[in-house]
């Protein structure tokens, strides 16, 4: 046997050698086609190979995939296979592959691919197959096959049926893991034709193909565009879901159970519940899915050993998607797909759920902390914990350091960390960006800051500085955003959220306000940022936020240096009286001749958003006037005095309701006893008349005193 192979070997350093001096090309021709026998024989090693590259290089096999001419009696592609032979052999050096002369030949492999595929030509498909494996393991790879037209190829030859079909889906599985945007930018109809196929074939199966589809279809549902949008996108859903009540309504084995499962998540992840159709069988689908998925977590997470079989973390990461979707679900009041009874029982369920993923946090050692899967844990837990305040909370509290101790350590080391499958790695657009633990926390700390235990666990863990910084790094996202109008943000979002947390630690923590350097640095922060937010509409909400924090610290740090009249304290408190004097306006009343009060049509839509926090301004605004004596003349500046007195006295004192009054009071008062001037302009302005009209008694007091007291001083 190894004379033979050593025959083998000498033959094909004979071909090489004949290769290289061949005079015509009938001799290179014969040469060439001993070396791709030795080739397609499996007989070529990496050395030989390299030799057999430096013998002919890339030109040789070019010429042969353009020629037209094949030798007498030879099938018409007879070159252009041995051509493809070539490629295929100097493919396996991971170095050729990725080589330029073999991205060029994307297009031509392509067009192999769809060439109709006879007996003879299955050679040719095979050798393009080994080619594009190949180039999809390089490092340009992925980008070269999607831009060069590959994927659209992949989707045809896939729904052709023909020879090496199951390899196009391969291959498409493998585009799809690594650039899944682009994929469905570039060639949307084709991969949802080959989901049309997939689903029907899903649907239809009554073996054991039925699970290798579940395995192979979440690579197929793209998370953008959404395929609600388009009726064949639906359809496809309508029959997923079929087919997946159809597999999770019968008896399952563990192997059968786990790749339905993921193929669920992967389908909410994409589409939420929308999948799901209204109705008694939709509810009850939504019902077992949750259920089953908590059943899962609790057998996953309870074990001494949880996650030791191979594969299991996706299957639980798969059923936190799920219940992400119950809790959701659960707090539905529009539209709901689940009956009252079943929300209170899937609560329950999912409360044990919980208490399971608690469980398993609390074993986490730290050198497990980089596991993407508690990232996942973390994250599913922070969505309980935005809406479910009541359950487990002693569990949370025992928790919460370790939460805390998590966030700030991903947060430091931008780690690198990533959720499948809540989030998509594209390995052709950069590495992948630190997971924000933060932000799904932030919601739960909001809660839970309003309450005595947790909230002063949460300042022992250190927690006030950590979002300090991440209110400070969030920021600096956000200005380096587009400036133009855009759908709310996760950045802008953690901003308000963080806000809310410090809002409520102001409240009721005000000594640790006062004594905790990290405040200072925030209030640094706010008197900087308001002024910029303020004139972009579209962050009025966060601008609500910004304003009111600010107002309520500097009530409380009025000593600080930053505040002692700087421009920036100026800046911002003069952003704050324009965010609180263009709130409301004067308008037509359709039930009288006369004028309402009304919101502000800038400020109308996130009315409901920021209302509490324009009372909670003014109260706040009210409390710095005394504490800061250029601030008077400040409101005097913005022209809010004179604006306000026009207003209240153009209006319907009947359109103006009691918080509003108590509002608008307070902060006349403060001004009208802190300056002169302030209460010269309110009397100037009927003053009196229409604090009498609106019941502002304390208003018409201070008016009178500090009239009194003038006349005193002047007759004096």
């Amino acid at each position: 046997m190894a004379s033979d192979s050593g025959n083998g070997h000498a033959t094909l350093k004979r071909c090489l050698g004949v290769l290289r001096d061949a005079k015509n090309d009938s001799e290179q021709f014969a040469a060439l086609l001993l070396v791709t026998k030795a080739v397609r024989a499996g007989e070529v090693d990496a050395k030989t190979r390299r030799q057999i590259f430096d013998a002919i290089g890339f030109t040789f096999p070019t010429r042969l995939l353009l020629s037209r001419q094949p030798p007498a009696g030879c099938p018409p592609h007879t070159f252009r296979a041995l051509g493809l032979t070539l490629l295929a052999c100097f493919c396996t050096d991971p170095e050729l592959a990725g080589h330029s002369q073999i991205l060029n030949k994307i297009p031509t492999f392509n067009d192999v691919l769809l060439s109709p595929c006879d007996p003879d030509s299955t050679s040719m498909v095979d050798d393009v197959y080994q080619c594009l494996s190949a180039i999809l393991a390089t490092a340009r790879g992925a980008r070269a096959l999607v831009t060069k037209g590959t994927v659209s190829a992949l989707c045809q030859a896939y729904l052709n049926s023909g020879h090496g079909s199951d390899r196009a889906r391969t291959l498409l599985v493998g585009l799809l893991a690594i650039a899944e945007a682009k994929c469905w930018q570039k060639d949307a109809p084709q991969l949802l034709a080959v989901l049309s196929k997939l689903s029907s074939d899903f649907l239809k199966a009554e073996d054991m193909t039925k699970f290798e589809l579940c395995e192979v279809l979440p690579h197929f549902i793209p998370l953008s565009p959404p395929l609600t949008e388009s009726s064949q996108g639906c359809e496809c859903l309508s029959r997923l879901y079929k087919g997946l009540a159809e597999v999770l309504g019968s008896k399952l084995s563990q192997s059968q159970r786990d790749p339905a499962l993921k193929l669920a998540g992967s389908l909410v992840q994409a589409c939420g519940a929308e999948w799901i159709p209204a109705g008694s069988a939709g509810s009850k689908f939504l019902a077992l899915l949750v259920n089953l998925a908590c059943v899962e977590v609790r057998l996953s997470l309870e074990e001494p050993d949880p996650l030791e079989v191979e594969g299991k973390k996706e299957v639980v990461t798969a059923c936190y998607v799920l219940m992400e979707m119950g809790i959701q679900e659960c707090l539905r009041e529009e539209n709901p797909l689940l009956e009252n009874v079943q929300k209170m029982q899937l609560m329950r369920i999912m409360e044990e759920a919980f208490g399971a993923v608690i469980f398993y946090l609390r074993q986490v050692k730290q050198e497990e902390l980089q596991d993407p899967f508690i990232f996942a844990s973390v994250r599913v837990l922070g969505a309980w914990m935005a809406e479910e305040t009541s359950s487990l909370k002693q569990e949370i509290c025992e928790l919460l350091p370790f939460l805390v101790d998590y966030a700030r350590k991903l947060f430091k080391e931008g780690s690198p960390a990533v959720s499948p499958p809540q989030a998509e790695l594209d390995s052709t657009e950069g590495p992948a960006l630190p997971q924000d633990a933060l932000r799904f926390l932030l919601p739960g700390f909001c809660h839970l800051t309003a309450e005595d235990r947790p909230r002063d666990i949460l300042i022992s863990a250190g927690a006030p500085a950590l979002l300090c910084e991440y209110f400070l790094q969030q920021w600096e996202v956000l200005t380096s955003e587009s400036t133009a109008p855009e759908p709310l943000t996760s950045t802008e979002m953690s901003l308000q959220t963080t806000c809310g947390v410090f809002l409520n630690l102001v409240v009721t923590a005000p000594d640790l306000v006062r004594r905790d350097k990290t405040f200072s640095s925030l209030m640094d922060v706010l008197l900087k940022s308001l002024p910029l937010l303020l004139p972009q509409k579209h962050h009025l909400v966060l601008a609500a936020n910004v304003a009111t924090l600010g107002l309520m610290m500097a009530r409380i740090l009025s000593g600080s240096a930053a505040l002692q009249g700087t421009r920036s304290a100026k800046e911002f408190f003069g952003a704050a009286i324009r965010f609180l004097s263009q709130a409301h306006t004067a308008q037509a009343d359709p039930s009288s001749d006369g004028l309402a009060l009304a919101v502000s049509p800038a400020y109308l839509s996130a009315w409901d958003d920021i209302s509490e926090l324009w009372f909670l301004g003014m109260q706040a605004l009210a409390g710095c006037i005394p504490l800061f004596p250029w601030l008077p003349h400040a409101a005097l500046q913005a022209g809010w005095l004179e604006g306000l007195a026009q207003l209240l006295s153009r209006v319907s004192p009947a359109s103006v309701d009691l918080e509003l009054v108590t509002a608008f009071q307070a902060v006349l008062v403060e001004l009208a006893r802190a300056s002169e001037q302030c209460r010269d302009v309110i009397l100037s302005h009927q003053g009196t008349e229409w604090a009498n009209l609106y019941g502002m008694a304390a208003l018409e007091q201070c008016l009178a005193e500090q009239g009194g007291a003038s006349s005193t001083l002047g007759g004096k």
